[in-house]
C-alpha cells in the first residue's frame, strides 16, 4: 500500500470501481427491500405480526453482531492488498449464495417451518451483507483524505447504487409478475427466484470488478491507546453529529425501503399496474442524475447540511401533496414522486462525504479515527431504518386490513384505499423528521468545517 497522506485526484478506474462496490451491494439489498416482505405475505403466506417479529429480532443480533464486526476489522493489519478491500471480495460468494436462499421456497415445509426457515435465511443475509458492506464503506477514508475527492466518492458511490437500484427494482418487476383468471396479477414464484439468481450471479461479477478497480493509498491511523468496543462506542454516542447523522440517514433508508414495500403493493393492488413499479426507480434517480453536476458547487456555496436539510423538506411537502391529492392516475402519482427525488438527491449524494466529516470530527476529538467501528455503528442505525420500513409496512398493512390468506388474491377496495394512505403519509412523516434532526441536531455548517479541517491540519 502506498504510503500517502493525501491525493489531489484519483485516477478514473477507481471512481469506475468504488461505484461498482454499493452497485452491487444494492442488486441485493435493493431487491431483498423491495420483494421479500411480498414474498412473506404472498408465496410463503406468513402472517404480517410474524414478519414484525423476525424483524426486530434480526436488528437485535445486528446489535450485537454489526459492532462486533467493524472492530474486529479495525484490529486487523493491513495485507498486500490493503485493510478493507480483501474483506469485500472474499464475503462475496457467500453473500450471494445467502440472497438466493432467502428467496427459495423449499417444497413440503408447514407455515412454522417458513417461518424457521425465513428467520435463518434473513438473519444470514444479513451477517454477510454486514461483513462485505462495513469494508466497503470504511475505503473512502483510506483512498484518500482530500475533501473534495472524498465528497466525489460519494457521489460516484451513490451512482453506483443508482444503476443497482435500476437493476433491482426497475427491471426485475418487469418480469416476476404474472396474471390469473379474473385478470389479476400476483407474484410468480418460480420467475422471482430465476431472477434472484441471475442477480446474485451478477453481483458477484461485479464485487470482483471493485477489487480489481480499487485501491487503499492511505494508510489508517492506529492509535497507541486501546479501547474496548464498549469505550469506543461510549464515545461515538458522545459525538453530536455523528448521532444525528445516524439518525437522519436511517430515516432516509427508512423511507426508501419503506416507499418502495408499499409502493410495490400500491402499484399492484390500488392502480392494478404492477409493471409501473418500475417506474418509482426512474422517478427516484432521474432527479439524482439531472442534480449531479450541481451538487458540488451547491454544497460549496451553501453547505452540506443546508442543501440536505432543505432538501428532505421539498420531499416531505411532496408526499404531503399527494396524500391530500388522493389522485387515481398512476402517472400523476408518479410526477409528484419525482419532485420528492429532486429534495432527497442531495442527501442520498452526500450522506458517505458526511460519514467522513463526522470521523474525523471524531479524531478531533478523541486522537483516533476507528473507521471500521465507526463506520459498523453508523451501518447499524441504517439497518434499523431498514428495520423501521418493514416493521412500518407490516403494521401498516395490516392496519388497512392487508389479507394474507392464500386465496385474497385480489383485495377490497377499502384496503386498496387504505394502502395509498400509508403510502404517502407514512413518508411525509419520516422526511419531516429528517429536516428537523439537520437543521436543529447537525451542528457541521461549512464554516465549522472548515475550521475542523484547519485543526486537523495543525
Amino acid at each position: 500500500m502506498e504510503q500517502e497522506t493525501k491525493r489531489q485526484k484519483l485516477p478514473v478506474k477507481n471512481y469506475v470501481g468504488y461505484a461498482m462496490g454499493d452497485m452491487a451491494g444494492v442488486i441485493t439489498f435493493g431487491t431483498i427491500g423491495s420483494f421479500l416482505q411480498m414474498f412473506y405475505t404472498d408465496i410463503l403466506h406468513i402472517s404480517l405480526a410474524r414478519i414484525t417479529v423476525l424483524m426486530l429480532v434480526a436488528r437485535i443480533w445486528d446489535a450485537i453482531n454489526d459492532p462486533i464486526c467493524g472492530s474486529l476489522i479495525d484490529a486487523q493489519k493491513p495485507t498486500k492488498y490493503g485493510r478493507f478491500r480483501p474483506y469485500v471480495w472474499y464475503f462475496s460468494i457467500p453473500l450471494a449464495l445467502a440472497f438466493i436462499a432467502t428467496f427459495y421456497k423449499m417444497p413440503g415445509l408447514s407455515e412454522q417451518g417458513y417461518l424457521v426457515y425465513a428467520y435463518v435465511t434473513y438473519i444470514l443475509y444479513g451477517m454477510l451483507y454486514t461483513a462485505v458492506n462495513i469494508p466497503y464503506g470504511s475505503m473512502a477514508s483510506v483512498m484518500t483524505t482530500d475533501q473534495g475527492e472524498r465528497s466525489t466518492l460519494s457521489v460516484i458511490r451513490s451512482l453506483g447504487a443508482g444503476f443497482g437500484t435500476a437493476i433491482s427494482q426497475m427491471l426485475l418487476p418487469l418480469f416476476v409478475y404474472s396474471t390469473v383468471a379474473g385478470g389479476a396479477k400476483i407474484l410468480d414464484q418460480n420467475k422471482l427466484f430465476r431472477g434472484v439468481v441471475i442477480l446474485a450471479a451478477l453481483s458477484v461479477v461485479i464485487y470482483f470488478l471493485f477489487f480489481k478497480l480499487t485501491k487503499e493509498y492511505v494508510e489508517p491511523i492506529r492509535s497507541q491507546r486501546n479501547e474496548n468496543l464498549l469505550q469506543t462506542f461510549g464515545k461515538l454516542m458522545k459525538n453530536r453529529p455523528f448521532v444525528t447523522l445516524c439518525l437522519a440517514s436511517m430515516l432516509l433508508i427508512a423511507g426508501s425501503m419503506y416507499t418502495q414495500t408499499i409502493f410495490n403493493y400500491l402499484f399492484k393492488n390500488y392502480y392494478e399496474k404492477p409493471g409501473l413499479f418500475s417506474l418509482v426507480t426512474v422517478a427516484t434517480y432521474l432527479p439524482m442524475l439531472l442534480l449531479m453536476p450541481f451538487v458540488g458547487k451547491l454544497v460549496r456555496k451553501y453547505s452540506k447540511k443546508s442543501v440536505c436539510s432543505i432538501g428532505s423538506l421539498v420531499a416531505a411537502i411532496a408526499f404531503l401533496v399527494l396524500f391530500f391529492l388522493r389522485t387515481d392516475n398512476a402517472y400523476v402519482f408518479l410526477g409528484v414522486v419525482v419532485l420528492s427525488g429532486f429534495g432527497l438527491c442531495f442527501f442520498t449524494l452526500e450522506v458517505w462525504a458526511m460519514v467522513t466529516d463526522v470521523i474525523d470530527y471524531h479524531e478531533k476529538l478523541h486522537h483516533r479515527r476507528d473507521e471500521g467501528t465507526t463506520y459498523a455503528c453508523f451501518s447499524f442505525f441504517r439497518k434499523l431504518g431498514q428495520t423501521l420500513a418493514g416493521i412500518g409496512a407490516s403494521m401498516a398493512l395490516a392496519a388497512v386490513g392487508y389479507s394474507t390468506a392464500q386465496d385474497a388474491v385480489v383485495q377490497t377496495e377499502a384496503v386498496n384505499n387504505g394502502i395509498y394512505s400509508i403510502a404517502t403519509l407514512v413518508p411525509f412523516v419520516m422526511y419531516l423528521c429528517m429536516f428537523l434532526l439537520l437543521q436543529v441536531g447537525y451542528p457541521l455548517t461549512k464554516k465549522a468545517l472548515e475550521q475542523l479541517h484547519r485543526d486537523l491540519g495543525e
